[in-house]
């Protein structure tokens, strides 16, 4: 009989995306899927550092299927990935000695020979957590759970080390995909029905093509567009400093890539982004806002902002409410400053900022968030609005749940079989996350290039 595994994941895409790959090659080396670790011979925790008490969440979980364990007299084997994996590497093993294998971030097609070796061995713990230099992936095994969209990484790894930031440690150094393999894992997943591509990179819009000098970004965007069965691109994350002029004008000329940009502020405070090492100012921050919206009009915006980064004052925060307000982002995401490890922050600031200051500010912009997201949803009311079905609504089965080119959730009366079809949808009513809608017509081809 096969042996059955799980893959459970936490944190951003490129992690949910990394899953995909590796659930792929355990599947190519005869593993079957089972939907929850308690019949399963295989676990593995794809994990991420990002945010604070990561560490304290894995452990949790392992407390958890030890537990399990005990209960049924069976040990599977268990294997931790991802960015606590490469951040701590052999002291997983001095707190949990339920760990079969640590796998690093740029070592996941290692995963398959380390579990047979582990399933088959003395159980004693194995560890890879090597640079490995090489960010191509066999072709076509990615097992992809969405069967609407695709993701596909460009770019492993970062160079930019914002002083708050772990992944340049737990992801390495910057490496560029081929364009040519880039392009034909995206033909590859039109051809198996996805409508959509999300290209993905831990600073995305740096990419440049190591088989094609003139291909930047905004190039691939293009060469991207050309690929038939695919109606939309969306891009995460990008960087602020390398939003250029081509890449929005790329925006504006490209119909299938979505009007939709995440642009990471962090803070309104030019002081503090200063600290935080992010390579530009408020002032300038605003202005790429004023020139992504004056070429491409109606444009939804989202941000990353944190509060309580060290030597955040009262003024600096204002700073950041206040550019909350002039901006009125379509979406935010708002975290508490946390140390994480090695990084510049962690070393050499002292985290000085109050918790419960912390929480004051971070639930002031988020009380001012909601806001602004009740106004810009409100004001959609009676619009219609091209939607790629996702699937059924998660709370009404009788209801399907979609998303608009500005990536903001929909949900409508319609037939299940228009899943992974554009449909237009007039909004009928606004709440603060998402909205709701009637169904008005599908749409052609030619619409949706229009």
């Amino acid at each position: 009989m096969a042996k059955k595994y799980v893959i459970e994941t936490f944190g951003c895409q490129m992690n949910v995306h990394d899953s995909e790959r590796m659930a792929g090659l355990l599947e190519a080396d005869g593993y079957e899927p089972v939907p929850s670790a308690e019949t399963a011979d295989v676990v593995v925790i794809n994990t991420c550092s990002v945010r604070e008490r990561a560490e304290e969440k894995l452990f949790t979980r392992l407390g958890e299927i030890r537990l399990m364990g005990k209960e049924q007299g069976r040990h599977p084997v268990v294997a931790i990935a991802g960015c606590v994996a490469q951040q701590e590497g052999h002291a997983i093993l001095k707190r949990s000695p339920l760990v079969d294998v640590v796998i690093g971030t740029q070592a996941a097609k290692q995963l398959p020979t380390l579990v047979s070796r582990a399933a088959r061995g003395t159980r004693q713990p194995l560890v890879d957590l090597n640079p490995y230099e090489d960010v191509s992936f066999p072709f076509g095994v990615t097992r992809r759970d969405d069967p609407i969209r695709a993701y596909v990484t460009v770019i492993e790894g970062c160079n930019d080390f914002c002083a708050f930031c772990v992944v340049p440690y737990t992801r390495g150094h910057e490496r560029m995909r081929p364009a040519r393999e880039i392009l034909a894992e995206v033909r590859q997943a039109a051809e198996t029905g996805r409508r959509e591509v999300q290209l993905l990179g831990q600073i995305v819009n740096h990419y440049q093509a190591p088989d094609d000098g003139q291909c930047d970004f905004a190039r691939l965007l293009e060469l991207v567009s050309e690929v038939d069965g695919i109606e939309r691109i969306r891009f995460a994350s990008p960087h602020p400093r390398h939003v250029t002029r081509r890449l929005i004008d790329a925006m504006r000329d490209l119909p299938k890539v979505c009007r939709h940009l995440h642009m990471p502020v962090q803070s309104g405070s030019t002081s503090v982004l200063k600290a935080m090492r992010r390579r530009y100012t408020r002032e300038r921050y605003l202005e790429l806002v004023d020139d992504v919206r004056a070429a491409v009009p109606g444009i939804a915006l989202s941000t990353d902002v944190i509060v309580g980064f060290p030597g955040e004052t009262d003024a600096d925060f204002e700073e950041t409410f206040s550019l909350i307000q002039h901006v009125r982002f379509h979406s935010m995401y708002s975290f508490k400053y946390s140390p994480r490890p090695n990084t510049l922050a962690g070393k050499r600031l002292v985290d000085d900022v109050s918790e419960p200051e912390k929480t004051r500010r971070i639930v002031a912009i988020q009380q001012l968030q909601r806001e602004i997201q009740l106004e810009l949803y409100g004001a959609a009311v009676g619009t219609v609005e091209a939607v790629l079905v996702d699937g059924v609504s998660r709370r009404r089965d009788f209801e399907l749940a979609g998303r608009t080119s500005g990536n903001t959730i929909i949900n409508f009366a319609g037939d299940p079989a228009w899943v992974g079809r554009l449909v237009n949808v007039r909004v009928t009513e606004a709440a603060p996350n998402s909205l709701r809608g009637e169904f008005v017509s599908a749409m052609t081809p030619a619409a949706v290039m229009a």
